[in-house]
């Protein structure tokens, strides 16, 4: 019963923490650029670069946001770029195959992803490995398996240019706004409204606070880390297709390069390593603070060797901000 409010408790203040965090994590972003407008206004003054961010940075950004929950129980899943990989090909695939039948291949692309994350899951919750060695090697897993099966060629997704699926997904609003960024947004505020306001999402968080205490409330502990990683895998599925009908092409390395920009979003967005804490707001900021930084890094007169140690930095600085704000509690 001690144990039950403890962790109750600690639910609570992690919700305290909220608004600071969200609050902090905006000002870093805003910092960020304002910086970049000084240094480069004709650049930040115009819609061009804005355009290429909402067309690039929800591919990973969709990425984090589902992460988010996985992180937040206290698990971790460095497949998903192989993840999306792999249900990117059997997309491509699926099209070439059915001449261009692209809800098919949409249906299969996306059973894909959660048979990969079904499977990440089986690994980490009933086999009982834990879930950083899991994905390591499932990672190389279903790399590889992209590899053999796409042996080094790249599919052609031009038949389905004109379908509506298309214009769905990765259409132009307007004729200004590309589809990708409503996905992401929209997708935003229906999982931030599952994480704090749905029964799931406060289980997600007492799970990553204490499993003991999550079980002795009566919480289905390894059907909720199931989940996270269903998910992981839906959503993996989802920003392979984005990614791929965006540049009308399939590569066998897509995916590759998403690891590090999603977990750093993550982290900058507030959500603890160790689990139990963290917000979809966070990720979403994160996400454009990772996302905008190697462009406006560049467009400032930097040479592109400044953005690793740019990366860190904000990562330092703003996980610093969180962890002294967490201390004043």
């Amino acid at each position: 019963m001690n144990e039950t409010m403890s962790a109750t408790r600690k639910i609570i203040t992690s919700k305290v923490r909220e608004m600071r965090l969200e609050v902090s994590i905006t000002s870093v972003l805003i910092a960020i650029f304002l910086l970049f407008i000084i240094g480069n206004p004709q650049t930040f003054t115009k819609f061009d670069i804005y355009y290429s961010f909402m067309s690039t940075i929800p591919f990973s950004g969709i990425l984090a946001l589902a992460l988010t929950f996985v992180i937040i129980t206290g698990e971790i899943d460095l497949s998903f770029p192989s993840i999306l990989g792999i249900s990117a090909w059997v997309f491509s695939k699926t099209v070439e195959l059915t001449d261009g039948n692209i809800w098919i291949a949409t249906l299969l692309c996306f059973a894909t992803g959660l048979i990969a994350g079904w499977f990440n899951g089986l690994i980490v919750v009933r086999i009982g490995i834990p879930s950083l060695v899991a994905t390591i090697g499932t990672q190389f897993f279903f790399r590889g398996l992209v590899n053999v099966l796409a042996q080094g060629m790249g599919i052609t997704l031009v038949p389905v240019k004109d379908t509506l699926l298309f214009k769905i997904f990765v259409g132009r609003i307007g004729g200004a706004v590309p589809a990708q960024i409503i996905w992401m947004f929209s997708l935003g505020i229906i999982l931030s409204m599952i994480l704090k306001r749905h029964r799931f999402g406060s289980h997600v968080f007492f799970v990553g606070d204490n499993r003991e205490s999550a079980r002795m409330m009566g919480i289905r502990v390894d059907r909720v880390r199931m989940t996270v990683f269903m998910m992981m895998g839906f959503f993996s599925a989802l920003s392979g297709i984005l990614s791929s009908l965006e540049v009308t092409y399939f590569w066998p390395t897509l995916g590759q390069g998403y690891l590090m920009r999603t977990l750093a979003a993550v982290f900058v967005g507030g959500t603890s390593v160790f689990g139990g804490m963290g917000t979809i707001y966070g990720s979403f900021i994160g996400a454009l603070i990772i996302g905008s930084l190697e462009a406006g890094i560049i467009a400032i007169g930097l040479a592109g060797f400044w953005t690793q140690l740019v990366y860190g930095l904000i990562i330092i600085v703003a996980i610093s901000i969180y962890t002294w704000l967490m201390k004043k509690e």
